[in-house]
């Protein structure tokens, strides 16, 4: 099978290659790096992170196992991507259409909620029941997966057991990445806003980390968005820019800036075109 477009993967394609790309960033590895660590070449991870050719499950075990993550989360999206590779979920005539969303995030959490959130409330309830019907033998545990903190309630769901802790705290955490630094996995969302150009911006907030950042997709190559220190402090604006058709398509974070409670964040999006700046702010 040929590769296909970014832009028009399948959900359940988007949402396993998204996750392995969020795994790799994690382990901090170049393509040829984890070719050398693993029983697949370079060119093969490149296939399978941007989703252009279905990964075996054992690359998705071994990528795992260098980020030093459970396996059963990615394992359950390969189920879900299997199944509409081999025709196996097309087969389906009762299935109900799946809805595209927003485009995949890049961070476990984010990951986690994609397959909740693409269909709210009561309608995600009855996809993933659908599944479960559907895929027999294997259904019961992806859906099981997939359901777990899955209302639609934008306040952080208590980490399992298994949560791995973050690597900085506080000032700590300042002009870092937020998903190598694990301040990605439990957030909260402070404020959310779409701008006049279409674009979706977020704050986040990480109360393990004490720290905040901001988010955004729906945008175009040459958007940029800025988060400033809480109350105005010394520290230089923290900005993210999108790059490419591919950053395009998927969420793009800002670096971290510290943040306790009662502090205020506050980010700027600027486009790149046919539009003015927009700011939000938010009080942790």
């Amino acid at each position: 099978m040929t590769g296909t477009p970014q832009h028009a993967l399948p959900p359940e394609r988007a949402r396993l290659a998204a996750a392995l790309r969020e795994l790799r960033t994690g382990t901090g590895l170049s393509l040829a790096a984890l070719a050398t660590k693993t029983t697949f070449s370079k060119s093969s991870w490149e296939r399978y992170l941007n989703g252009k050719t279905l990964p075996p499950s054992q690359a998705v075990q071994e990528l795992c196992r260098l980020a030093g993550e459970p396996e059963g989360r990615c394992l359950a999206l390969w189920e879900l991507a299997e199944s509409e590779w081999s025709g196996r979920a097309a087969a389906r005539p009762t299935d109900p259409p799946v809805p595209t969303g927003p485009p995949v995030p890049t961070d476990r959490a984010d990951a986690d909620a994609a397959a909740g959130t693409a269909v709210g409330g009561r309608g995600a309830v009855m996809a993933i029941l659908a599944s479960v019907c559907a895929i027999a033998a294997g259904g019961l545990s992806v859906a099981l997966v997939l359901l777990a903190g899955h209302t639609g309630d934008s306040r952080p769901s208590a980490p399992p057991a298994s949560a791995p802790a973050p690597r900085c705290r506080g000032a700590t955490c300042e002009g870092k990445d937020p998903i190598p630094m694990k301040c990605g996995t439990h957030p909260l969302t402070l404020a959310s806003h779409r701008t006049s150009t279409g674009a979706h911006l977020e704050l986040r907030y990480s109360a393990e980390c004490r720290a905040g950042w901001a988010r955004m997709w729906s945008t175009r190559i040459g958007d940029r968005l800025e988060i400033d220190p809480a109350d105005g402090g010394t520290s230089r604006p923290h900005t993210a820019e999108i790059t490419d058709g591919i950053a395009a398509q998927s969420y793009v974070y800002t670096p971290m800036t510290e943040a306790g409670p009662g502090a205020t964040v506050r980010a700027c999006f600027r486009p790149v075109r046919g539009g003015s700046r927009e700011c939000l702010d938010a009080r942790v």
